[in-house]
């Protein structure tokens, strides 16, 4: 079956920005709709719908039935840019916090299951976006039918830690995108996990989202930092970013044995408290 896309754009927290939801379906779907949200610093979109060889994960995901749907946050991939990150990164506070975060994909829930008919919706994070949908799913455990978190961010405090003056934003390159991706592995061990071209290719691909991309000019993505500014808030006090034990949907956490950001000690310490899912799964790749 051919597979149908359509974009749309959604209210964001931030006044007078808009953010871009993705749909792609098959139009033979059944059962409730599932919601990519990314992480800290590329959007859905680039994330979960880059094809490689001519097929994304969301590609997949809607020729085996399911309703796909991914959400580019507010400041991210093709939804608007807040008006402080036309601004020296210097001048304004970091840009687009969990809150906020959790705001927009609230909208798009809400925008989803009013399409649908649904009253609730399946959730699947990564890094960022697993703290995002676990926040969500505890806040309003009645939209949301199952979760998954890929790459568990977890937070616990971190003894003498000392806050940073954070910036509204940061600048990524391609090559630093593709240097960070590898980050902490034996040299030749990322070539066993993605083709090298490929790696690279998605990195510049990314990059050209910005809206201000120039290869001359501004070679650089601009990323929110709001993000940075909840993860020392979380190192430095102790609070917790989320309460997994607040979760009642079916849960999955799904972590690689090789990541060193989201490593499997966090997503294990998110599955201990995850009391009152009905059920719950870790599923470590590579170990």
């Amino acid at each position: 079956m051919p597979i149908t896309e359509s974009n749309y754009d959604l209210p964001s927290h931030k006044e007078g920005c808009h953010t871009q939801l993705r749909h792609k379906t098959t139009n033979t779907t059944q059962g409730s709709p599932i919601l990519f949200v990314h992480g800290a610093t590329y959007g859905a979109t680039q994330t979960f719908d880059y094809a490689i060889n001519g097929r994304s994960w969301m590609d997949e995901m809607a020729d085996q039935g399911f309703d796909a749907w991914c959400l580019d946050l507010t400041g991210y991939g093709h939804s608007d840019r807040p008006g402080e990150m036309a601004e020296a990164a210097s001048l304004n506070a970091p840009l687009v916090r969990t809150d906020d975060a959790v705001v927009d994909v609230l909208h798009a829930i809400d925008f989803i299951c009013a399409q649908g008919a649904h009253d609730a919706i399946d959730l699947l994070g990564y890094s960022w976006g697993t703290v995002i949908c676990g926040r969500v799913a505890g806040q309003c455990p009645e939209r949301v039918n199952r979760l998954v978190l890929c790459g568990a961010l977890w937070v616990e405090k971190q003894t003498g830690f000392q806050a940073s003056r954070i910036p509204a934003y940061r600048t990524v390159t391609a090559s630093s995108a593709l240097n960070r991706w590898g980050h902490g592995l034996e040299p030749g061990v990322f070539e066993t996990i993605v083709d090298p071209q490929i790696a690279a290719d998605w990195c510049q691909t990314v990059v050209e989202t910005d809206p201000n991309y120039d290869a001359a000019q501004h070679a650089f993505l601009r990323a929110p930092t709001g993000v940075r500014a909840d993860y020392e808030h979380c190192a430095q006090t102790g609070l917790d970013w989320y309460e997994p034990e607040l979760i009642q949907a079916p849960t999955l956490i799904v972590v690689g044995d090789l990541d060193i950001e989201t490593t499997p000690e966090q997503g294990r310490i998110v599955f201990s408290r995850l009391s009152q899912a009905p059920s719950r799964q870790f599923t470590l790749i590579g170990g």
